[in-house]
């Protein structure tokens, strides 16, 4: 698989699934798809329905919320990213932009006192 954003995603969300048998809480988990681009009808259509610039790529609900924010190479949060992180983080909100799935998963594993043997070496 390309060395990508989404592949580095799909990597995690498949370790996130394989732990979710240890960690239940992991099940709640999820991917919200606000980028990319899409027929302007659509795009309307899910704009309407509440999709906003700036939501994170992931969002781990528990034992308090932690979103995750992937990138690849040397890209950075955008204005409305940062929008979205300033907003939230005096709420109690935890954030973290990650460059590969492993990073994002010691993320994950550190927030939910996941035990040493679990953690991806």
């Amino acid at each position: 698989m390309k060395h990508s954003e989404d592949a580095e995603q799909i990597s995690l969300m498949t370790w996130v699934k394989a732990m979710a048998n240890i960690y239940p809480m992991l099940k709640f988990v999820y991917h919200t798809p606000n980028g990319g681009y899409r027929d302007v009808r659509i795009a309307a259509k899910l704009k309407a329905m509440g999709t906003k610039a700036g939501v994170w790529d992931i969002f781990v609900p528990l034992p308090t919320g932690l979103f995750i924010e992937m990138k690849i190479g040397k890209n950075k949060l955008t204005t409305h990213q940062h929008e979205f992180m300033t907003g939230l983080i005096d709420y109690g909100y935890k954030f973290a932009v990650c460059y590969s799935w492993h990073e994002a998963a010691l993320v994950i594993a550190e927030h939910i006192g996941m035990e040493k043997e679990h953690i991806p070496q």
